[in-house]
């Protein structure tokens, strides 16, 4: 999942990136609103995370405009206002949730991953192609009872992929959540990554295929579909 981290302080950006990161988000970051409406311009969020005070406005600026333009996208404040008049001012303006600073990075990723579980979000609880099943909470994969240990990229990988089994996931929608905008990725990245996620899938028994779609994308299948 592909989110924006909206925060000017550097060292909490790398704090905050790194952890989300580790827990499988692709994270873009910017350190003001104008940089912030740039990435949501020239890209496609699943969440935006954002601070309220930043050097060229009021985070809460941005969540007007975006929800003047009717986009529903799901937005976590975090910020150092703790009043309850400001919570109430963030949740009414349109954002999500509300966090205050200092938080637990591991509190950050579980309550994004709690938005994007909401109904029309795009995380379910637990995802089952074949015996291969993925506990998106927990963040773990297995077949059948055993668990099948993956690094952050292929898990994350291999939700995208199950998320929308049976169907092609165009190559470009699977690069967009998978790295951030200005990622060094080398041409062949998404190719290696499939490569290995097919090669720990087979190895360990799941009845599924990992199907390439030549020109177009990939797509997870049960064993014995569209080889």
């Amino acid at each position: 999942m592909r989110l924006l981290l909206v925060e000017d302080n550097q060292r909490l950006q790398e704090l905050v990136s790194r952890a989300l990161i580790a827990d499988g988000f692709a994270v873009d970051v910017a350190s003001s609103l104008a940089e912030a409406q740039a990435f949501l311009s020239a890209a496609e969020y699943h969440l935006v995370v954002l601070d309220l005070g930043l050097p060229d406005g009021d985070g809460l600026d941005l969540i007007k405009l975006l929800r003047a333009r009717a986009i529903a996208l799901p937005i976590l404040v975090m910020t150092a206002r703790d009043g309850l008049d400001d919570r109430i001012a963030g949740l009414d303006t349109g954002a999500d949730d509300y966090l205050v600073k200092p938080f637990a990075t591991a509190e950050l990723s579980a309550r994004c991953r709690a938005l994007l579980r909401r109904p029309g979000g795009v995380l379910g609880s637990v995802l089952s192609v074949g015996n291969l099943s993925l506990d998106c909470n927990g963040r773990q994969a297995k077949i059948g009872d055993r668990i099948l240990s993956l690094p952050p990229r292929e898990l994350s990988l291999l939700e995208l992929l199950m998320r929308k089994s049976g169907q092609v996931v165009p190559r470009a929608q699977l690069e967009n959540g998978l790295y951030a905008m200005g990622e060094e990725v080398s041409p062949n990245a998404l190719e290696a990554a499939v490569s290995r996620l097919r090669r720990r899938l087979t190895g360990g028994g799941a009845d599924v295929v990992l199907h390439t779609a030549h020109g177009l994308g990939y797509a997870l299948l049960p064993a014995g579909v569209g080889r």
